[in-house]
This record gives C-alpha cells, sequence and structure tokens, in this order.
C-alpha cells in the first residue's frame, strides 16, 4: 500500500497515574540536600535535616521551646501594635491590611516575643524574632521589645538574650524604623555598665539594620551553622565593589573565620550552650548582682544557685 494512503493512527492517550494518598504536609523536601523527610522526624530533630544538618527557619515561638527551660516562660508586652504614622501603601495594600494579613498567617501581633525566662536555671530577658512575620523585620514594636527587654534585665537583674531572625528594618516605617537601631544599641551600653551579659544568637537570615545595631552587640555572639550573616545583600556588594565574592560569603562559617561572630552551635546543643554561657556570665557577677551586693535570685532552685551544669540533652552531636 501507498504511503499516501495509508491511514494515521489516532494517538492514545496513556491512563493518568492515580493521585497520592499521602496528605498534604506530611513530607518536606530538604533544602540542603533534596532529601524527602517526614516531618515527624524533623520536628524530633529540632526542624533539622538528619542527613546534611541543614537548618529549617521556625517560628519565634517554636524557637522558645528549644532554649527556655520547659514551663519558665512569661510572656510580656504581648499587646503591642505597630501604627501607621505614614500612611504607607505598597503596590498591593496598605500598611495596616499587611500587618493584618501577617497576624493571621502567623498568630503574632508583630514580628518579635518577648518576655522572661530561666535558661539552665539562670533568670534571663529574652526576645526572639519571627522570620515568618513580615520577613522578621523591625519596626516600632520589635525596636520597642528588645528595649524593653533591655530594661527588664537591668531593673530585675537579668541576663539578656536576643535570638534575631530579620531581613532587616521595616520599610513601612522609614525613619521610625531606624531610629530603632540607636535607642536598643543605646540601652545595651546601660545593660554592659550595669555588668549584666548579653547573648546574642543569631539564625538564618540575621542582616541589614538589626545585624548592624543590637545583634553584633553581644558580650558572646553565637550562631547556627549555615546561618546568612551580613548588612547589605551580596548582589548589592557585587555590584558595588565590582568584583566576585569568595564562596560561602555572609555565612556564618565565614563570618566565623574572620572574627565577627564567637561560636557556631548547633541548634540540638543550643540550649546547653547557652546554659554554659550564662553559668560562666553568673559566677563571675556573682549571681548578676550590682557592684558590692549580694545576688537578688537567692530563692532560684539549688542547680541555679550552686551552679550545677545541666546535663547534655539526649542526641546531641
Amino acid at each position: 500500500m501507498s504511503w499516501l494512503k495509508r491511514e494515521r493512527k489516532g494517538i492514545r492517550a496513556t491512563k493518568k497515574p492515580a493521585r497520592s494518598d499521602v496528605p498534604e504536609g506530611l513530607w518536606t523536601k530538604c533544602e540542603g540536600c533534596g532529601e524527602a523527610l517526614f516531618q515527624s522526624v524533623l520536628e524530633e530533630n529540632l526542624w533539622t535535616c538528619p542527613n546534611c544538618d541543614f537548618h529549617f527557619r521556625v517560628p519565634a515561638r517554636t524557637y522558645l521551646g528549644y532554649i527556655a527551660d520547659e514551663g519558665s516562660f512569661t510572656e510580656r508586652d504581648a499587646d503591642l501594635e505597630a501604627a501607621d504614622p505614614l500612611e504607607f501603601r505598597d503596590a498591593k495594600m496598605r500598611y495596616p491590611e499587611r500587618l493584618v494579613l501577617a497576624q493571621q498567617e502567623t498568630g503574632m501581633k508583630d514580628a518579635a516575643l518577648s518576655g522572661v525566662a530561666t535558661v539552665g536555671g539562670k533568670p534571663v530577658a529574652l526576645t526572639l524574632m519571627d522570620f515568618f512575620f513580615m520577613g522578621g523585620s523591625m519596626g516600632s514594636v520589635v525596636g520597642e521589645k528588645v528595649a524593653r527587654s533591655i530594661e527588664r534585665a537591668i531593673e530585675e537583674r537579668r541576663a539578656l538574650i536576643v535570638v534575631s531572625a530579620t531581613g532587616g528594618a521595616r520599610m513601612q516605617e522609614g525613619i521610625l524604623s531606624l531610629m530603632q537601631m540607636a535607642k536598643t544599641s543605646a540601652l545595651l551600653a546601660r545593660l554592659q555598665r550595669e555588668r549584666l551579659p548579653f547573648l546574642s544568637v543569631l539564625t538564618d537570615p540575621s542582616t541589614a539594620g538589626v545585624l548592624a545595631s543590637y545583634a553584633s552587640l553581644g558580650d558572646v555572639i553565637v550562631a547556627e551553622p549555615r546561618a546568612l550573616v551580613g548588612f547589605a545583600g551580596a548582589r548589592v556588594i557585587r555590584q558595588t565593589i565590582g568584583e566576585d565574592l569568595p564562596a560561602g560569603f555572609q555565612r556564618a562559617e565565614f563570618v566565623l573565620e574572620k572574627g565577627f561572630i564567637d561560636r557556631i552551635v548547633h541548634r540540638k546543643r543550643m540550649r546547653e550552650e547557652l546554659s554554659r554561657l550564662l553559668e560562666f556570665l553568673w559566677r563571675s557577677t556573682r549571681g548578676f548582682a550590682r557592684e558590692g551586693q549580694s545576688t537578688p535570685h537567692a530563692e532560684l532552685p539549688a542547680r541555679a544557685a550552686t551552679g550545677e551544669r545541666p546535663a547534655a540533652a539526649s542526641g546531641d552531636r
């Protein structure tokens, strides 16, 4: 038969594979190694990859449970909310609408959680930033919560811990957000004069105005592995200096090598590490006492008063 008379056969459709019955959200792909991981496994490992140690970003309240002693946290300043003095509007919505959207998505009033707790039995005032609330941006509320934590540490003779997770200052508040840099830095100078310790914890990312102010002023600065730590973005720096940047630029390991931070600590060991640092600082300041006075924390449990070192958490590397 001539090919001119040959009939074309129709294209047969293949049967579509059945949809998976696996519930959405049961698996999470690791951004470090690409491995698909059970979320239950990630939760057991404090949201770090058991294969490559990639540290996932977690909400502030979740991170609080990783470092504070169980049942010791009391939240303060929970009702602080941002105003809209500039009547800012971006391409999609007004600033108040964006705040409401972020509040609905995170359950937070703003991008910081603050209060008092104990870590390793030692009294601390702490603020934890939440990257899931508008990128952890620092506006007037975040700056005020950090400032009040510093003042609380001075008034109640506590150590200060700030956990940073932020893209920098909040553009919707303009100069008001930048003023928080000066306010918090000035208060930290008071904290130093009072001989009270400040531990700064850098998680991914810790950048821009926050890093340029209180995040880089800790007596001890620790960071999680591979955390982004820097001021300007790598692309901006590259365009400004006209040179290629070294491998790993602005990652925790790079800035540790340059002496900008003191230590890199795996999330599984963070509570233990902070407890050890606080133990040393507790002893060197005679229980966070004012000069020439005794400690005001005589009511703390025996472990805190005697400086007994907490046992290492099981499974820590």
